[in-house]
C-alpha cells in the first residue's frame, strides 16, 4: 500500500512510502529469534517523487550564492587550463579520496599512488583508486548521462574490488542503518529495487534539462541519486560522481575536477542531514550545503596547487639540465603521479628505458626522487614533496572550521 507525504503548495515533494512483506528467516537465517521477533512483517520502503518536469522554488539569496559559487569554479577552471597537464589528475585524484572518505574509505596519498601502479595490495587505496577511475569515467561520458552512463560510472568504480555487483542495478532491498536481519528498525529504506530502472530515468530527464540553474541542479541530482540508492554498493561515490559529470556536460569545467567533496568532508554531518532534509521536501539544505562545499573546496585545491607550483620550483632550482632534457618532463609527471617505477615512466612519457634511469638518479641527487624499493627487481620511487602536499590537503579538508 502506498502513502504520499504532502507537502505545501510549490515545494518540493517529499518522499512517499510503501509496504513490502518481509520474512526473517529467509534473508538472515543466522539472525537470533529476538531479531526475527522486530523484523516479521511488512516493512516501508521509500518511493521517492517524480522530478522530471518539477519547477524549483529556492530563496533569492541560496540561488545569488551557487551562482557566484558557479562563477568561481569557472574562474578556478579557466585560471589552471593553461597548465592543466600536472593539475588535472591531481585534483581528480584529491576528489576521489575526499569522496572515499566521506564512506570512511581512508589511504594516505603514497598508499594511493602506489596502489595506482600495482604497489599496494591496500584494500582501502585499491578502493580509493577504483573511485579515480570512477570520477574519469564520468567525465568522459559527461556529454552522454544515462542510466548507462552511471552504470559505467559504477562499474569503473567496483570492477577491481565487487565485480559481482559492478555496473548493476540492485536486485534486492537495502536499507541503512539498524539491523543485518532487516529493514524494519533502519534509519532510511530506499525504494525497492523494481523501482529503481524508472526511478532512475526520470532522475536522468531531471539532470538533463536546461531551464534550471546548473549548481542547485546538480545537487538536488546527487540527493535524489543516494534517495534511490539503486546499488548495493557505492551509492555516495558514484552519486558525487555525477556532480562533476555535470558540471563538465554542461560546460562549467572543462579542464578541471573541483574537490567538492573535500569540502563536504569539513563537515559531514550537516551533509547527511541535508540528505535526510531533502527526502523530507527541502531541497535548501543539500543545495547550501554543496555551495558552501565549493567555496571550500576551490580555496583548499587552490592551496593544494600552489604547494606543488613551489614544489615544481625548488626542482627547478635543484636540477641542472638542458631545456629540452627529458628530465622536466619526468619532473612534470611527478606532479600527478608522485609514485612512479621506471617501467612506468618509459611507458607514459615514451623515453628509453636507459635513459629513464639517467633522469630518475638525477633527480635522486637532488632530492626530488627517494627510492623507497630495496631490490634489483621492481624498483619503486617516490616525490616526499607532492606526497606531503596531498596529505596536507586530506588534512584540511577533514578539519572542521576552513582550510
Amino acid at each position: 500500500m502506498f502513502s504520499a507525504t504532502t507537502s505545501a503548495p510549490g515545494a518540493w515533494p517529499a518522499i512517499g512510502y510503501e509496504s513490502w512483506p518481509w520474512t526473517p528467516s529467509e534473508h538472515s537465517p543466522g539472525s537470533s529469534r529476538t531479531d526475527a521477533r522486530r523484523h516479521r512483517g511488512p516493512y516501508q520502503a521509500a518511493v521517492p517523487p517524480d522530478i522530471a518536469a518539477l519547477p524549483l522554488n529556492l530563496p533569492a539569496e541560496l540561488l545569488a550564492e551557487a551562482e557566484d559559487a558557479a562563477t568561481a569554479i569557472a574562474r578556478f577552471d579557466a585560471e589552471l587550463g593553461g597548465e592543466i597537464a600536472p593539475f588535472s589528475s591531481v585534483l581528480l585524484r584529491s576528489e576521489s579520496a575526499a569522496s572515499s572518505q566521506i564512506e570512511n574509505l581512508t589511504a594516505s596519498a603514497r598508499a594511493i599512488a602506489e596502489a595506482e601502479i600495482g604497489l599496494s595490495g591496500r584494500r582501502n587505496a585499491t578502493e580509493i583508486v577504483g573511485n579515480s577511475k570512477a570520477m574519469s569515467a564520468a567525465i568522459t561520458l559527461a556529454e552522454r548521462l544515462d542510466g548507462d552512463a552511471v552504470l559505467a560510472m559504477h562499474r569503473a568504480l567496483l570492477e577491481d574490488t565487487h565485480p559481482d555487483m559492478a555496473g548493476k542495478w540492485r536486485t534486492e532491498q537495502v536499507w541503512i542503518g539498524g539491523s543485518s536481519t532487516g529493514p524494519h528498525h533502519a534509519m532510511f529504506v530506499p525504494p525497492h529495487h523494481d523501482r529503481v530502472p524508472a526511478a532512475i530515468e526520470d532522475l536522468v530527464t531531471f539532470a538533463d534539462r536546461q531551464d534550471l540553474p546548473l549548481l542547485p541542479q546538480a545537487a538536488i541530482t546527487h540527493a535524489q541519486f543516494e534517495t534511490i540508492h539503486p546499488f548495493p554498493d557505492g551509492n555516495g561515490r558514484t552519486g558525487r560522481a555525477l556532480i562533476h559529470s555535470m558540471l563538465r556536460g554542461k560546460g562549467l569545467t572543462r579542464a578541471v575536477t573541483v574537490p567538492i567533496s573535500a569540502g563536504l568532508l569539513v563537515d559531514t554531518a550537516t551533509y547527511f542531514a541535508a540528505l535526510d532534509a531533502y527526502r523530507d521536501g527541502d531541497v535548501a539544505p543539500i543545495v547550501s550545503r554543496v555551495t558552501e562545499a565549493t567555496f571550500r573546496a576551490l580555496a583548499n585545491g587552490g592551496h593544494l596547487v600552489d604547494d606543488l607550483r613551489e614544489a615544481r620550483e625548488r626542482w627547478s632550482e635543484a636540477v641542472t639540465a638542458r631545456a629540452n632534457s627529458g628530465i622536466w618532463r619526468v619532473a612534470d609527471l611527478l606532479l600527478r603521479q608522485p609514485v612512479v617505477s621506471a617501467s612506468t615512466l618509459s611507458t607514459e612519457l615514451g623515453i628509453k628505458l636507459s635513459n629513464v634511469y639517467r633522469h630518475l638518479d638525477a633527480l635522486v641527487a637532488a632530492g626530488v626522487l627517494t627510492e623507497f624499493t630495496d631490490r634489483r627487481r621492481g624498483r619503486a620511487w617516490r616525490a616526499p614533496e607532492v606526497l606531503t602536499a596531498l596529505d596536507a590537503f586530506a588534512e584540511r579538508a577533514g578539519r572542521r572550521g576552513g582550510v
